[in-house]
């Protein structure tokens, strides 16, 4: 999909209301399976996930606050916002003082409608933004919060395009934000694009994308799954905004995915911050966990509570940029083509440099002539083509392209 496209699905996206369970994740992910044929997973409430457990599901009739003569100030139906996630049911007249503790906005932002969520802890509220706020002068309102919390299931979506290995590259992107376009309908969208692309590329690895809630839906999919197979791995988040990119190392500060991502960002041209691991964030801080081990880093573009759109309604349609979604889509494509490519070499004539000239290998450039004697000589089986990339400041591209020449001129062979 061009940028303009993913930018159409997410106006269709957008609207609808999802959370860490119930009908809005079903309802995204039944959108992107027009795509591709992602299986819709479900796991019962009440299931011991590690020292989590599956919370019931929350399902949304309608909710809205009223004034004395029966107007609606605040309605869900304006906002999926207004309503505070996973808020239990409730109806009835209340003071405006006991109604205060219960209303979220933003001082600091009076036009914002802020993002609130009360998964873990019972409570009912919703959230408005300061400036309607200050216009509720009646003494008591009529709450109505028809909202349903019972036994159900947690769903995520996961998708497998088999590669040339069973070693996986997994992809992980959060679902369950509602309205938010940004954080993260640019992830979930960056990520459908990506599997598009794969699915009509050969590739070394294997790519598993999984499509799930925030935290509880990976600690969820973890506790589930068998993930032996995985090398790498991306979270991708908050990659729709025309920011610089952003790369969070993984736990280890070191893995393959980290090096591979730098180079691969240094070579796009593109600004960008390189973020050292924290333990806080998002899902790959579950993956990164000391009994996990999973070497996945994160890709964004805004990371986490540093922009003033952040979980607020100003994260909309038109903060989300097509040529930003395009831009986010060609650079994960190249960082997986690029973590594909790379192989490790050994030099099959390693006494002294080998005569190009005869195997029809000696350029007129030197700068060519550099790259064969760059790979010749760190082709030990112990260097890969991304370290002699890095070493010699030579395009990945052209390492690659040079290798295989060597293996074609029966000076290399593959051995990782």
């Amino acid at each position: 999909m061009t940028g303009q496209e993913m930018h159409q699905l997410a106006t269709r996206l957008y609207p609808i209301c999802r959370s860490i369970t119930g009908a809005g994740v079903r309802e995204t992910l039944a959108v992107l399976q027009e795509y591709l044929a992602i299986e819709i997973k479900a796991v019962p409430s009440g299931t011991q996930v590690f020292d989590w457990v599956v919370p019931d599901e929350w399902a949304v009739s309608e909710a809205w606050l009223a004034d004395r003569q029966g107007r609606r100030v605040i309605d869900f139906a304006d906002h999926n916002l207004h309503l505070l996630q996973y808020s239990e049911p409730f109806c009835g007249v209340v003071s405006r003082a006991e109604l205060e503790s219960h209303l979220h906005s933003l001082p600091n932002q009076p036009t914002l409608i802020p993002y609130k969520t009360s998964y873990y802890r019972k409570d009912w509220g919703f959230c408005l933004s300061e400036e309607q706020k200050a216009t509720l002068l009646d003494p008591e309102y009529e709450v109505h919060i028809a909202t349903n919390l019972a036994p159900g299931v947690l769903n995520y979506g996961e998708l497998f395009i088999p590669g040339r290995t069973n070693e996986e590259i997994l992809i992980s992107t959060h679902i369950c934000h509602p309205s938010l376009a940004n954080d993260n309908l640019s992830g979930i969208l960056v990520a459908l694009n990506t599997a598009l692309h794969f699915s009509k590329t050969s590739s070394h690895y294997s790519i598993r994308l999984v499509f799930v809630p925030g935290t509880i839906g990976a600690i969820t999919w973890l506790a589930t799954n068998q993930h032996s197979s995985i090398k790498h791995g991306l979270v991708i988040t908050g990659v729709g905004a025309e920011r610089e990119f952003h790369y969070k190392l993984t736990r280890s500060e070191s893995a393959e995915i980290d090096l591979v991502a730098e180079l691969t960002l240094r070579e796009s041209g593109h600004p960008f911050h390189i973020l050292p691991f924290s333990p806080y964030g998002y899902d790959e801080r579950q993956y990164n966990s000391p009994g996990i081990a999973l070497p996945v880093g994160c890709l964004m573009r805004t990371p986490h509570g540093t922009y003033p759109e952040y979980h607020t309604s100003a994260d909309n349609l038109a903060f989300l940029q097509p040529t930003a979604l395009a831009e986010s889509s060609d650079l994960l494509i190249q960082i997986l083509s690029n973590l594909s490519a790379n192989r490790i070499y050994r030099n099959l004539s390693p006494f002294c440099e080998p005569q190009l000239g005869k195997r029809g290998l000696y350029a007129s450039d030197p700068a060519e002539n550099m790259a064969f004697l760059w790979v010749l000589n760190l082709s030990d089986g112990t260097h890969s083509l991304l370290d002699i990339a890095t070493r010699s400041v030579i395009p990945f591209a052209q390492i690659m392209t040079v290798a295989d020449r060597l293996v074609s001129a029966g000076l290399l062979e593959c051995v990782g």
